[in-house]
């Protein structure tokens, strides 16, 4: 018994903090990165759902995080809000911040 926690202390020693805190899926393979845009909340819809219209005037379909749902952050019509969205489906996204 002692043994397997030294083994399991030490192998776990082995790893580097960088390489943890990097962004891999199970499989080994590096994430695709977010886009980070910023909008204003244009409509509030069902089932914690908004329309964000973005900068360049178009249009979003954005749910908020789930910090924000824990911590009960109220959006209204006209804030300002910061999104993360894919590169794979630019029509969707989530809400990450809620911007003064």
């Amino acid at each position: 018994m002692i043994l397997r926690r030294s083994f399991a202390a030490s192998s776990f020693g082995l790893w580097d903090a960088a390489f943890l805190s990097r962004p891999f899926t199970k499989k080994g393979k590096l994430k695709e990165e977010h886009i980070e845009v910023e909008g204003v909340v244009a409509a509030v819809l069902a089932g914690t759902m908004f329309r964000v219209e973005l900068e360049n005037k178009h249009t979003v379909l954005a749910t908020i995080c789930g910090k924000m749902r824990k911590r009960w952050v109220r959006l209204t019509i006209g804030d300002r809000v910061k999104m993360d969205m894919s590169p794979y489906d630019l029509n969707k996204g989530r809400i990450t911040w809620r911007l003064r």
